[in-house]
């Protein structure tokens, strides 16, 4: 069985910074696109940033030169480093897995992404 396991987040002022990780156990494919949506509430899921078997990455837009993604060790492991954070990110943050795709062409459906996370909150104050 797959599971994704998120850990970091919290409260932070406008500007400031946050991890995020996510470590993946049971999975051993060698394809897959691995990586972070975000919902606020009484808003649609967005995708917020990917990062594939090929170890390339693609971000939205409203992430775009504050986000990085990447991997650690033996990959199945991301992090999120989410620099200067606004009001307008908080939401709830979900770690997403999609077996035997990569990333591209971006984005893909949220339908590709078979296994998700519980969640973790994010509150960027003003």
């Amino acid at each position: 069985e797959v599971q994704l396991v998120e850990s970091g987040g919290g409260s932070v002022q406008s500007g400031g910074s946050l991890r995020l990780s996510c470590a993946a156990s049971g999975y051993t494919g060698s394809t897959y696109c691995m990586g972070w949506f975000r919902q606020a509430p009484g808003k649609e899921r967005e995708g917020v940033a990917f990062i594939d078997s090929r170890d390339l990455a693609t971000y939205g837009e409203s992430v775009k030169g504050r986000f990085a993604i990447s991997q650690v060790n033996d990959k199945y492991t991301l992090n999120l480093q989410m620099n200067s954070l606004k009001p307008a990110d908080t939401a709830m943050y979900y770690c997403a897995l999609a077996p035997g795709y990569i990333c591209s062409p971006a984005p893909r459906p949220n339908s590709v992404f078979r296994y998700w996370g519980q969640g973790i909150q994010v509150t960027v104050s003003s």
